[in-house]
């Protein structure tokens, strides 16, 4: 009976409790691993960044509120998100070595850019960031780049003054958009795009098709279905291979167009060595595809970070009037500016080298705008060896790994309690003087080795539109209520239209 009985216990319970010690084991095993490799926190799922794509930035900012680094859970890969300044300090330069492009980020970027500098690592970069850095440190490129900048400035500022004339609203985003396409395509390849005028409609095609290309390549980043998508041509990746082929064909046509002209200008050094790509097209045995990638880059570099910078920096300032008045007083008593002026190019030829490095309280404005709205939201990086962070948590061989300037804009920890108020004083020292900030801080154009070589070339277009533009007109929202949303896409823009009225400043007439 006794066995009868512990035969009977043993049958019940055995299986029962089994799985249970298991589970138990499971559970501590879990435990001491996690105690011995710490681990971020988890902030959701990539489904959770596919469902908030439209708002992917306030949603990871959202995140970072809580957490300064996270972990969103995805069935390909580690994925962390920082917005720590010691490990974005860490990933781009004390360990920079161990953290790149990778295949992964070459792979959703490829079609879209190629072998281009901002896909690829090691000798490849290298010697596509060796030769850009030498010509972006040349006086012939700042000084060609500054009268083209002029030039178009001078432009805009003409369409200005008809819209004040005829009391006309003027799409800043549709406008900028344009002016800077037209600035990179002849600083950088000497084309005259002419996308502000419309004349060119061949440019005003491959503008579009860049822009939508640039979205729909983005996307990528948060569908993990998109290879499907690609190998049966459906859906998202249907479309932008529409728009690459639109791409495409006008890129190498540029290219064709340039090398017949170094063709006839080969003892014209003048010639050959104004613009970047002839510098690039001076290399020998490289197929057509090297050099339509270098143009991809640095478009995506040139065109949308400036413009859609330029758009944010007139809505800040017509949300405040105040900061617009102390813009456009700098810009006066740098200019020196006693009298009226008539005209728009009038007005520029007192912009001088000399007036715009005075130009203190507007290169503060633009930094308080990019803080907030810096033109790479997100950045991500490979992890290439199993590695831990400076807050002792780990990350594995392939990981991805990446840093969010525009959630780190608006983080409290970094900036102060004030973090999401639009203030330029916090940039000027007690001299009133522009003061930097780190750049582990002020992600906006990255750091380490790879801080962006255009930097001072940016804030310069900048300011050069800047100033000839707030030294002229005044600018006001067509609608007080505006509040405009960002395509989701590698650089952020606008999504849409930006209206707003246009009045003269000191007397402009229409020219």
């Amino acid at each position: 009976m006794a066995f009868s009985m512990n035969f009977l216990l043993s049958s019940i319970f055995i299986p029962v409790i089994t799985p249970l010690f298991l589970l138990v084991l499971i559970f501590l095993y879990i435990y001491n691993k996690l105690q011995t490799n710490k681990h971020h926190p988890i902030g959701g799922t990539v489904f959770n960044m596919f469902i908030n794509f439209k708002r992917l930035h306030h949603y990871m900012t959202d995140i970072a509120a809580k957490h300064k680094t996270f972990r969103m859970i995805s069935p390909l890969h580690g994925e962390i998100y920082t917005t720590d300044p010691a490990i974005v300090e860490y990933i781009l330069k004390t360990n920079f070595e161990n953290y790149g492009k990778g295949t992964y980020t070459h792979s959703w970027l490829g079609d879209f850019l190629g072998d281009g500098i901002f896909t690829v690592d090691g000798d490849k970069w290298r010697e596509q960031r060796k030769l850009s850095s030498h010509e972006f440190s040349t006086k012939n490129l700042r000084d060609f780049s500054g009268v083209t900048f002029r030039k178009n400035a001078i432009k805009v500022g003409n369409i200005f003054s008809e819209a004040a004339n005829s009391n006309q609203v003027v799409d800043i985003n549709d406008l900028f958009m344009k002016a800077t396409a037209d600035s990179i395509f002849k600083v950088a390849f000497g084309i005259d795009l002419d996308n502000l005028s419309g004349s060119n409609e061949e440019g005003v095609r491959f503008s579009r098709a860049f822009d939508d290309s640039n979205e729909l390549t983005y996307n990528r980043l948060v569908d993990i279905s998109w290879k499907i998508k690609k190998y049966l041509n459906i859906g998202s990746e249907a479309e932008l291979r529409k728009n690459l082929n639109m791409v495409d064909e006008f890129v190498y046509k540029v290219i064709q167009i340039k090398s017949e002209q170094m063709n006839k200008s080969k003892d014209d050094f003048s010639v050959t060595k104004k613009d970047i790509l002839s510098r690039f097209m001076q290399m020998e045995n490289r197929p057509p595809k090297y050099f339509r990638d270098i143009i991809m880059n640095y478009v995506l570099a040139g065109k949308d970070p400036i413009a859609a910078t330029m758009t944010w920096f007139l809505y800040m300032l017509c949300k405040h009037p105040e900061v617009q008045d102390k813009v456009a007083k700098d810009i006066k008593e740098a200019t020196n500016m006693k009298e009226e002026t008539t005209n728009v190019a009038d007005f520029e030829a007192r912009v001088s080298e000399d007036a715009l490095d005075k130009m203190q309280y507007l290169q503060a404005a633009l930094a308080e705008t990019i803080r907030l709205y810096p033109a790479l939201p997100l950045d991500p990086k490979i992890c290439f060896s199993d590695d831990v962070l400076p807050d002792g948590c780990m990350v594995k061989k392939g990981d991805m790994i990446s840093y969010l300037p525009y959630a780190m804009g608006r983080m409290k920890f970094i900036w102060g309690d004030d973090a999401l108020d639009f203030k330029p004083e916090r940039w000027l020292d007690d001299n009133g003087c522009f003061r930097s900030e780190s750049p582990f801080k002020f992600t906006a154009f990255q750091a380490g080795p790879r801080t962006c070589l255009g930097r001072e070339f940016a804030y310069r277009q900048m300011k050069i539109f800047s100033s000839i533009l707030l030294g002229c007109f005044m600018f006001k929202l067509s609608n007080a209520n505006e509040d405009p949303k960002y395509r989701t896409t590698l650089n952020i823009q606008l999504d849409g239209p930006l209206n707003i009225y246009v009045s003269a400043r000191s007397g402009l007439h229409n020219p």
